[in-house]
């Protein structure tokens, strides 16, 4: 009996072993995976669903919203054939290292409504830098919508999304915001149409009205304009502007980058540069412009 009870007693403390042993493990395993969960980020919350898969989300570092056309080979330079928000079109050459084509290209176009000057943008990275895979707050068009105020904007407010074919453009509140009837009216008034090589072509009726090449506000161009480049690297605005040389000033956009940043007219167009020095100079020196 007694070694019967030995044995249970050798396999009692054998088992009360065991479950310490488990017991002290996992009083140290927990700690441990607090740890390594607390590195790994929380998972993206859920986004809504949408009309058509934001082409942002599926490759962000293609740059969605510009414009990367073929240009041609001539004599060392480059040459292509752009056209402006306004329809008019132009050649542009320009020497083949500084690569002008490949930098892709986005639209630009200042609106007047009732008085207030908006800008009507493509945003570099597409709707995603407005919707954040969200939801819209109000729908005025098929093809015009209205989002929240971004985080950290400053004096930006909400903004109006458009879409003209594959184009997405952005249009903020600054300052006083718009009405609901000025809004309605935008999307009633404002059009857009894509060029057989991609490029959007505006226009508005009344009580819209898109700013002239030439317009200035505050020494700045409110017209039709061309934005080369962009996100975290150099950039090239390229504004039709008659009688360039006595109302030229610098864009907003690259005012807005605070770098080191040039123009130069040619012709009737400004040639405004954002970069390192040599590509600043390569560039001013080596754009030509032939508006058709």
């Amino acid at each position: 009996m007694a070694d019967r009870f030995d044995v249970i007693e050798v396999g009692e403390r054998g088992r009360r072993r065991w479950v310490g042993l488990v017991v002290v493990a996992a009083l140290l395993l927990i700690p441990v995976a607090g740890l390594l969960i607390s590195r790994n980020p929380e998972p993206a919350p859920p986004t809504g669903p949408t009309s058509e898969p934001i082409r942002s989300l599926t490759k962000i570092d293609s740059a969605p919203n510009v414009l990367t056309v073929r240009p041609a080979p001539k004599g060392g330079a480059e040459v292509m054939e752009v056209v402006f928000p306004h329809g008019v079109r132009a050649e542009v050459r320009y020497p083949t290292e500084l690569g002008l084509a490949a930098m892709g290209s986005r639209p630009y176009q200042g609106v007047w409504i009732d008085g207030q000057y908006r800008q009507l943008s493509a945003p570099y990275n597409g709707e995603f830098e407005v919707t954040v895979g969200g939801r819209p707050i109000r729908n005025y068009a098929p093809n015009v919508t209205l989002w929240p105020r971004r985080a950290g904007s400053g004096y930006y407010g909400q903004v109006l999304l458009f879409t003209f074919g594959r184009w997405r453009l952005a249009m903020y509140d600054r300052g006083q915001g718009l009405t609901f009837d000025q809004r309605v009216a935008l999307a009633r008034g404002l059009k857009g149409r894509e060029t057989k090589d991609g490029y959007l072509v505006l226009s508005a009726g009344a009580p819209v009205r898109l700013a002239r090449p030439g317009e200035t506000a505050q020494g700045q161009p409110l017209g039709p304009q061309l934005w080369f480049g962009g996100g975290a690297g150099e950039m090239v605005v390229l504004a039709p502007m008659p009688g360039c040389k006595k109302e030229a000033g610098m864009p907003s956009v690259i005012v807005g980058r605070g770098r080191p940043a040039g123009s130069v007219c040619r012709g009737d167009v400004l040639v405004a540069v954002t970069g390192p020095q040599s590509f600043r100079k390569r560039a001013l020196e080596g754009i030509r412009i032939t508006l058709k």
